[in-house]
């Protein structure tokens, strides 16, 4: 038994660090009537704490005390918290209309109830202001305290006009105001990498899961290659034809099957010792539920107008790089040290395995009857 505790704990250990570390925020927009209006989502308590937000892990944060405290007040006592940090927060984004700072209205702070405080809440800042006549352009910017932000820009028929990812102190294009901003192919394509890698590291536990119990079945490079092959394969297909509007089914579905898909990989690990013959066309069959929840998600947000195919193919490769990085966690974390001893399968593929099959089992469970 204390295998299992030990190889879990290697295993979720850099998990636990990456899922403390926060996640980027979005900023959606839309303009009309001379004025724009604007949605921010994030981490209210990191920014009122002042949490660098380059700390892959907020435990490590010099100010963590204050940060907790905060994730612990009712939604009432973090608006209070928020109105003493109202002046600060002017100055964390700012709207530039043709080289001109225009002031914002903060119009409704809404903030979740606290529920488990183990889990990152999102709180949402309305905004608007009104626009100069006959205004061209407009810059958004933020500082170096804000998080990483998912900017998008809605048309007048709900499409996403303009995508851009905005790293701490960095700033958009100028976003025409005037109609449909032309991005160019590489700005949308390097945009959606980083989109698509971040749903793997560090938001997508299951997609992890699923990579390191491909993994554990052997650390040689060819049964990983065959494994990895067929799922990136899959998962690529679906994810065009979800996105496409061909395939399309419902969440409710698809993400128990995934849980289950994971429960199954970590069950073979602890029967099988090497490749087996159906395991890669299994692999490819889950791969392709895997494509459907990518799918999803990048369906909720949103591709920009124009640029259908730069923005797929930017997040599917983010999705490869996040499950190659994966890939060397493991790796690096007990691939190399441990891979070739003896007892590497009894004393670490198993026990991990197990504990994956465990915390599937219960997301099936989750997702299917919670």
């Amino acid at each position: 038994m204390r295998f299992l505790f030990a190889a879990l704990t290697i295993i979720l250990l850099p998990v636990t660090v990456l899922a403390h570390a926060l996640p980027p925020g979005t900023l959606d927009m839309r303009f009309g009537d001379h004025r724009y209006e604007a949605i921010l989502e994030f981490s209210l308590e990191a920014v009122i704490a002042g949490l660098d937000p380059a700390l892959e892990d907020t435990n490590e944060a010099e100010n963590i005390e204050d940060y907790e405290a905060l994730r612990a007040l009712e939604p009432a006592e973090l608006r209070a918290a928020f109105n003493d940090f109202r002046d600060q927060f002017q100055s964390q984004i700012t709207f530039e209309v043709d080289g001109v700072v225009i002031p914002f209205e903060i119009t409704d702070v809404i903030i979740p109830e606290v529920g488990d405080v183990e889990l990152l809440r999102l709180s949402q800042i309305h905004l608007e202001s009104n626009l100069p006549e006959a205004s061209e352009s407009l810059i958004v910017s933020s500082n170096e305290n804000m998080s990483n932000i998912h900017l998008r820009v809605f048309t007048a028929t709900d499409e996403i006009g303009y995508a851009k990812f905005m790293t701490p102190g960095a700033s958009s294009d100028p976003i025409s105001l005037t109609g449909v901003t032309d991005q160019p192919f590489w700005r949308v394509f390097t945009s959606y990498i980083f989109i698509g890698f971040e749903h793997i590291l560090p938001l997508g536990l299951d997609h992890i899961l699923f990579v390191v119990g491909l993994f554990l079945l052997s650390t040689q490079m060819r049964p990983l290659l065959w494994q990895v092959s067929a799922f990136t394969l899959a998962h690529t297909i679906t994810l065009a034809l979800g996105m496409l509007g061909i395939v399309t089914i419902p969440a409710s579905i698809v993400e128990p099957l995934i849980a289950a898909s994971i429960m199954y990989v970590a069950i073979e690990n602890i029967f099988m010792s090497k490749l087996s013959p159906w395991r890669p066309a299994i692999i490819f069959v889950f791969g392709l539920l895997h494509g459907l929840g990518f799918a999803g998600v990048l369906t909720e947000f949103g591709l920009p107008k124009g640029q259908f195919v730069s923005a797929l193919i930017g997040f599917n490769v983010g999705v490869e790089f996040g499950q190659l990085a994966v890939i060397l966690l493991c790796f690096l974390t007990f691939g190399y040290w441990f891979g070739k001893k003896a007892w590497y399968r009894n004393v670490i593929s198993i026990p991990m395995s197990a504990g994956i099959a465990v915390i599937a089992g219960y997301w099936v469970y989750e997702r299917v009857f919670l």
